[in-house]
């Protein structure tokens, strides 16, 4: 774990799926906290809090992070974070208009898995959102796999059947980071063939270093043109899963 902080904590500015992530999300943050003059927000497993920041923009954010490495580096960065984990969050019940989660319950078996969504539930005001980002795609398992401590890579109506055995009700689900499809499904078959790096090897971390800058900013690019693109359409296929989902009732607020 801490290899993949140190390793995210070093590309998370510049590195082009990072910024295409935030591309996508916003959007859905919008969406989500539109009707609330001061919404709080929750993001389960903050990592390094780099996206606290983001969230910072739409209400007031604070995080959870079963690692202490990623609690003392959001900590450092100003943010607001506790030391705890995504099946056990330490907050009243209905308390949030949003809760996050990025890249986090595909690391989860699955009894954590099931108790993670059902405890972003609790944690929801009635009424309010959670907004969930995953890997996705099966075929696409590699190396990175391996420093991400992968359990598994969602389908549409994978994760959809998780939010809905929750309670959620799903209002949005579209799969990102399709124009990267070419490039890695050729490269996750070669390493699936070559067999997968240990967690203890340097070709782990390859795909976390930020590419050359001609690279990185034509990606960028590709990856802003998809992030217009899914504002108005769901997308069939890619890396990464995102869904919103809510909370069913009105908030009484």
């Amino acid at each position: 774990m801490e290899r993949l902080l140190d390793a995210t904590a070093r590309a998370e500015q510049r590195h082009f799926w990072f910024r295409g992530l935030r591309r996508f999300v916003r959007p859905l943050l919008a969406r989500a906290v539109e009707d609330y003059p001061h919404p709080d927000i929750l993001d389960c497993g903050c990592g390094t809090g780099a996206n606290l920041g983001v969230l910072a923009d739409y209400g007031q954010a604070r995080g959870v992070d079963q690692a202490w490495a990623g609690v003392r580096r959001a900590r450092a960065a100003g943010r607001l974070v506790a030391q705890a984990t995504v099946m056990h969050l330490p907050f009243p019940d209905a308390h949030f208009h949003l809760v996050t989660s990025f890249d986090v319950l595909y690391c989860l078996d699955t009894g954590d898995e099931r108790a993670a969504v059902a405890e972003m539930f609790r944690v929801l005001r009635p009424g309010g959102r959670v907004l969930v980002n995953v890997a996705a795609m099966p075929i696409l398992t590699g190396n990175h796999s391996v420093l991400a401590h992968e359990v598994r890579r969602y389908s549409a109506p994978g994760l959809r059947a998780v939010l809905e055995h929750a309670g959620f009700g799903v209002e949005r689900m579209t799969y990102t980071n399709t124009a990267m499809l070419p490039i890695l499904v050729p490269l996750r078959l070669m390493q699936r063939t070559l067999g997968l790096a240990r967690e203890d090897d340097e070709d782990a971390t390859l795909e976390m270093q930020v590419p050359s800058t001609l690279v990185n900013a034509l990606l960028d690019r590709v990856l802003a043109l998809e992030a217009a693109i899914v504002r108005h359409v769901d997308l069939p296929c890619g890396s990464s899963l995102l869904a919103m989902a809510r909370k069913p009732g009105a908030d009484p607020a």
